[in-house]
């Protein structure tokens, strides 16, 4: 599971300053230089996301780009005192600089869901955001390792892989749906209920990400409390309705954004690990998988230099997990079809 190490890093790299973090070794000469680009940098999710790759120090190039507002927010962000060159890019003549040379770009473009909204509603707008925004990766970092926000992520995923394999630069080991906040609110909600530190915590989530599709493991959770059959169906709907809650509570002004760009950033610290050679990296994404009969699926997979090394089954579950297993399939197989489908009829 997803490893709160960034957060040490971070508390490093803010705290004890640039000269502390070389002897620590985080020098450009301790790790490999590593380009990160973020794709709707100037959006909810996308301004916290790129303050927090800003203080990663795996990060030696930062390329922050959106349709409009990108200079702003580089230049604010390039104040930040630690290693990475920031970069600002606006509009679409200039989405090919931003993205040349990236070893990672992160995909949090897009409209946010509003209250009322499932993510479903969101998809013909954010469809064709993400499809766009794909053909270019496809042109300008072919071989990067492409993390994709933007929601409903159960069919951006596939119309990312859809367009990868019409551009002829399809790797199925580097394409990941991020599915980490479900894992984040799994763990700290388990944690709120078992009564114990959240970083001590880890839950695998599969499935998809959306409504009935995200599915936790408790049964599979460390340290393993002892929790009732209703606490165990009340934390799954929770974890299932997160989105929801905080779109109710922001009441129409905004959705999970800053929640979503701390898993964003777990995730990426995770991708650039495994590009660095860090070994036993393991995390839960929604990629391309035999894990289930479902062409993707969101399970734990271990990072390496090339992306995904392997999609890790999903063990024993409960009987109330095998339902939910069970139950999920059919939409889940739905959303998928419906992105392939956009990517395909154009």
């Amino acid at each position: 599971m997803v490893n709160p190490t960034l957060l040490q890093s971070l508390r490093s790299a803010v705290g004890r300053g640039s000269s502390h973090l070389a002897r620590r070794g985080y020098s450009t000469d301790a790790v490999p230089e590593r380009k990160v680009a973020i794709l709707g940098a100037a959006g909810g999710i996308g301004q916290p996301l790129s303050m927090l790759m800003k203080l990663n120090p795996h990060v030696s190039s930062l390329s922050l780009y959106d349709i409009a507002g990108t200079p702003g927010v580089a230049a604010d962000i390039s104040h930040v005192s630690t290693k990475s060159e920031v970069a600002g890019y606006q509009g679409e003549d200039e989405l090919g600089k931003a993205l040349e040379g990236s070893d990672v770009v992160l995909i949090p473009a897009g409209v946010p869901r509003k209250p009322g909204m499932t993510r479903d509603d969101l998809f013909n707008i954010n469809a064709g955001i993400v499809k766009s925004l794909c053909i270019a990766i496809a042109k300008y970092c072919p071989n990067a390792l492409v993390n994709v926000i933007s929601n409903p992520v159960n069919s951006t995923v596939p119309i990312a892989a859809e367009v990868f394999k019409k551009a002829g630069v399809y790797d199925e080991r580097k394409l990941f749906g991020v599915t980490t906040l479900d894992v984040v609110r799994a763990k700290t909600f388990y944690a709120g209920k078992a009564k114990v530190p959240p970083a001590e915590v880890n839950v695998p989530v599969v499935g998809g990400h959306a409504g009935i599709t995200i599915l936790p493991l408790f049964s599979q959770t460390s340290p393993k409390a002892n929790l009732g059959d209703d606490d165990i169906k009340a934390l799954t709907k929770r974890t299932q309705d997160g989105g929801t809650e905080v779109v109710e509570a922001k009441a129409g002004k905004g959705s999970a954004t800053l929640s979503m760009a701390y898993a964003g950033a777990l995730f990426a610290d995770a991708c650039l690990k495994g590009l660095n050679g860090v070994s036993d990296v393991v995390v839960c994404s929604f990629v391309q998988s035999n894990v289930t009969e479902l062409p993707f699926f969101a399970s734990k997979v271990r990072l390496g230099k090339n992306g995904v090394e392997e999609a890790i089954g999903l063990g024993p579950l409960s009987d109330y997990e095998q339902q939910g297993l069970d139950s999920l399939k059919s939409e889940l197989k739905a959303s998928i079809e419906k992105g392939i489908n956009f990517a395909n009829k154009s």
